[in-house]
């Protein structure tokens, strides 16, 4: 069958596909597909933006990365630069508060 295909599909539409060529046996009901395969997909995505930001965090020291008892790396706050995070998220606030709304 050669079909021709929407060129335009939404954001959501190529989560569901991307789902689904990873995993091509899979069968859901629309409020699985919401629960289970969505969630795999932004954890995913979030996953990755957190080890991004962290090693952002880490590597400016206002992050402490230590390596647990588990084996797995924990991080916590730099509670010696407690201030200047304070100022960062102070600042950060006020810019947001600036911003024109569109």
């Amino acid at each position: 069958m050669n079909h021709k295909l929407r060129q335009e599909r939404s954001p959501l539409a190529y989560e569901i596909l991307a789902y689904l060529a990873s995993h091509p046996d899979a069968q859901d009901t629309l409020e699985g597909i919401v629960h289970w395969w969505l969630l795999e997909q932004e954890i995913k995505h979030w996953a990755a933006e957190v080890d991004a930001a962290l090693t952002d965090l880490v590597a400016d020291g206002l992050v402490i990365e230590e390596r647990g008892a588990d084996g797995r790396t924990h991080y916590r706050l730099n509670r010696s630069l407690a201030g200047e995070i304070s100022r960062l998220l102070k600042e950060k606030s006020r810019r947001e508060t600036d911003e024109p709304h569109t």
